[in-house]
């Protein structure tokens, strides 16, 4: 009888046993690595940092060193002032120890600046990838903003894990409002205002809208929207910045007779004033997942990236 090896193949390396990396964060994060130690079972070492008098900063590792893989966890709202500061606990990581460094970015920046419009004009999507790259090992994020780039692998020469937070949306909205209809901010949203729409056992329909500017849209509603009369409308975008679409349609749906909207998004950017804009329009309330932290936060985010990080680490794992 000839005996015959098993050979590993990709569902035995996703039946290994879970590795359990140690979390890191900028000192601004520390709530949500702490949230995803506690629901992953994992370490959150504490880091101190200190400011020279030039500006320059000194990370401190307030524990014993590091024996296995470290994920970052860095809300970059704000990317640019955190960017230095989050690529030099990546080196540090490795200098205490980490086996391999990996970065949870719930909001990824940059992602909107994806092609030349103007000549002379840098792709700095594309800049920020080739430096995330370099420093980190793995990545996983949330809903990036993906338009003319539709794959993170275009980009990232890294491994990546990009989640979807259409059906936390979805059940949030099935939960807190009777009657809802989804609306989209314009056709390219279609798929991901159906994913919603399934979520949320609502029907679902989209904008069309002409962006003029950074702070300048023009809004017109779908002509059949009088078959939703009765049920209450349910905004919802990937980003709110500042709030200008948010706040046209919500004065246009009131003008149309619809009750007061909800504004549900997943990345609470929101530029100064973007909130009371929204409000001020007529909306009933803004609502925001925690990939930002911001007050609208409502929807909790931390299980599906604690599910993320694990699997993610488990596969660099198996490569070792």
């Amino acid at each position: 009888m000839t005996q015959t090896t098993k050979r590993s193949s990709p569902t035995n390396m996703l039946q290994l046993p879970p590795v359990r990396p140690t979390f890191l964060s900028l000192p601004g994060d520390r709530l949500l690595a702490s949230r995803l130690g506690g629901a992953s079972g994992c370490s959150v070492l504490p880091i101190a940092s200190h400011v020279f008098p030039d500006g320059e900063s000194c990370l401190r590792l307030c524990a014993p060193p590091i024996t296995g893989d470290v994920a970052i966890v860095a809300m970059l709202r704000d990317p640019e002032p955190k960017l230095a500061e989050l690529l030099l606990l990546a080196e540090a990581a490795r200098q205490w120890g980490a086996i391999s460094v990996g970065l949870v970015a719930p909001y990824l920046p940059f992602m909107r600046q994806d092609a030349v419009m103007q000549v002379g004009e840098a792709v700095t999507a594309r800049s920020f990838a080739k430096i995330i790259s370099r420093s980190f090992d793995w990545l996983v994020t949330i809903d990036p903003h993906l338009h003319r780039i539709q794959r993170l692998s275009e980009i990232y020469r890294i491994p990546t894990r990009a989640l979807h937070t259409a059906p936390l949306l979805g059940q949030w909205i099935a939960k807190n409002v009777d009657q809802p209809f989804i609306v989209g901010p314009d056709v390219e949203s279609r798929q991901w205002a159906d994913d919603i729409a399934a979520s949320a056992h609502a029907p679902a329909v989209v904008l069309n809208k002409t962006r003029r500017g950074d702070a300048q849209v023009s809004i017109r509603l779908p002509d059949d929207l009088d078959q939703f009369q009765g049920r209450v409308p349910v905004l919802v975008d990937d980003i709110i910045s500042t709030g200008t679409t948010m706040a046209a349609t919500v004065s246009q749906l009131i003008d149309h007779g619809f009750p007061a909207p909800l504004c549900v998004a997943v990345h609470a950017v929101f530029s100064p004033g973007a909130v009371d804009a929204i409000e001020g329009a007529g909306a009933r309330c803004v609502v925001s997942t925690n990939t930002i932290a911001h007050i609208t936060n409502r929807i909790d985010v931390t299980p599906l990236l604690a599910s993320a990080v694990s699997r993610q680490t488990r596969r660099i794992a198996a490569l070792r």
